[in-house]
This record gives structure tokens, C-alpha cells and sequence, in this order.
């Protein structure tokens, strides 16, 4: 289960799973062509094929626009350190400075996208998981019904939401547990998405907070170097 966890947490690894179905589908297809099968099945096993290729070109088109993202930070850091040095004359630091945060912000929106994208299939999986090895059982009421007519509606919804949260809250902690390089991206990408907010005026958080925040993602980076298994596979 915690292999299957691991390995369903990398964009790249559901992008082969995808590619697998997509061309099991072609290959389904062609069978049914040659078996003369009905035209309606046909049709629908080329539709799922259709549907899985579209689905693979989403999942490359962000993972491209992340790295672009990344990449174009980096360059605009380089032109800033050419014109602190000397290097270029002339240059509007101000300016690049702050088209240098503005590419990082995007890129980190990006990459908690995907963080909370993944948390969310984990946390399906999960519950689909314990519903399975967790049978149904009759749950009677210990109420009177006429307990039941004179409760008001909030009276009743409060401990239900309240259940409801709790579960949430245990399938969270569970799945974070269960796979340690979300937890520590989904950490890291949120400490340095204040940064780049700071620094552009969106969010003022102040010197001492960016400080903390950057130092956290730094030893979290590290981290990730150390333990290379830590680390989540885009």
C-alpha cells in the first residue's frame, strides 16, 4: 500500500498510467475491429482513448509551465546579478527584481496546485481504502422520535459537521504520514510562497517571518538532499 502511495504521489508516474491505458485502449480498439464487434463499444473505447490522450496533454502542459516558470526565475535572477555586479550597466534592478518574484510566486502556486491536487486523489484513495476493509453496520438511533421532531436543525447538523471534520482531519493525517515527500513539499512550497508575497507587496509578512519561512524551506531542501527518498518525484 505505501509503495502504491509513493508511487501514485509523482505526476510523472500517472502520466505513464495514463499512457498504458491510452494505448491499451488503441490496442482494445483494434481487437474489436477485427473481432467485428458492435460499433457502440467501438466508439466508446475510442472515446476513453481520446479522453486519456487529452488528459496526458494537461498533465505535461503543467508540468511544463512549472519548470518554464522556474526557469525564467532563474534567468531573471541571473540578469539581477549581472547588474549588481557590474556586469550590465544601466539596469532596472527594481524592475527585474520584481518580474524575478512574480515568476517564482507563479511557479509555487503551481506546485501547491499539484501538491493539494495529489493530496486530494491520496485521500480518495484512502477513503476507498477503509471502506472496503470496513463493512456497513446498523447503527441505530438512541434517540426517541420525539426527540427528533423537537430538534432544531442546527442542533442537528453540528454534530454531523463535527463528525464529518474529525474524518476529514484523520484521512489527512493519515495519508500525510503515510507519504512523507508530499508532507515535506506541500511544507516547503508553502513557506516559500511568502517570499515572493512579501517581496511584491501582496501579502507584507515582514523581515523576521520571510526569514523564518526561508530558513524552514531551506532545511527542508536539505532535507530532501540528504534523503534523496524524501524528495517528490514531479
Amino acid at each position: 500500500m505505501d509503495s502504491w502511495v509513493r508511487f501514485n504521489a509523482q505526476s510523472q508516474a500517472k502520466e505513464r498510467v495514463i499512457r498504458a491505458a491510452q494505448y491499451a485502449c488503441t490496442l482494445l480498439g483494434y481487437t474489436l475491429q477485427k473481432g467485428d464487434a458492435a460499433a457502440e463499444i467501438r466508439r466508446t473505447v475510442s472515446q476513453l482513448e481520446a479522453h486519456m490522450s487529452l488528459t496526458r496533454n494537461v498533465l505535461r502542459l503543467c508540468l511544463t509551465i512549472s519548470h518554464l516558470n522556474r526557469a525564467m526565475y532563474f534567468a531573471c535572477d541571473n540578469v539581477l546579478w549581472a547588474g549588481k555586479t557590474g556586469l550590465i550597466s544601466k539596469l532596472d534592478q527594481k524592475k527585474w527584481s520584481q518580474r524575478s518574484f512574480r515568476y517564482y510566486l507563479f511557479a509555487l502556486i503551481l506546485n501547491l496546485t499539484r501538491d493539494v491536487y495529489e493530496l486530494h486523489l491520496l485521500m480518495e484513495c484512502e477513503a476507498r481504502y477503509r471502506a472496503t476493509k470496513t463493512p456497513l453496520s446498523p447503527c441505530p438511533s438512541t434517540t426517541h422520535p420525539s426527540d427528533d421532531l423537537s430538534a432544531t436543525p442546527a442542533a442537528v447538523a453540528v454534530p454531523v459537521m463535527s463528525a464529518w471534520m474529525r474524518r476529514k482531519l484523520h484521512l489527512l493525517v493519515t495519508v500525510l504520514y503515510s507519504n512523507p515527500p508530499l508532507l515535506l513539499d506541500l511544507l516547503k512550497n508553502s513557506c516559500d510562497i511568502f517570499i515572493p508575497l512579501d517581496r511584491l507587496g501582496i501579502y507584507p509578512t515582514g523581515t523576521g517571518f520571510v526569514g523564518a519561512c526561508g530558513l524552514a524551506s531551506s532545511v527542508l531542501s536539505i532535507l530532501t538532499m540528504v534523503h534523496p527518498w524524501l524528495k517528490l518525484k514531479p
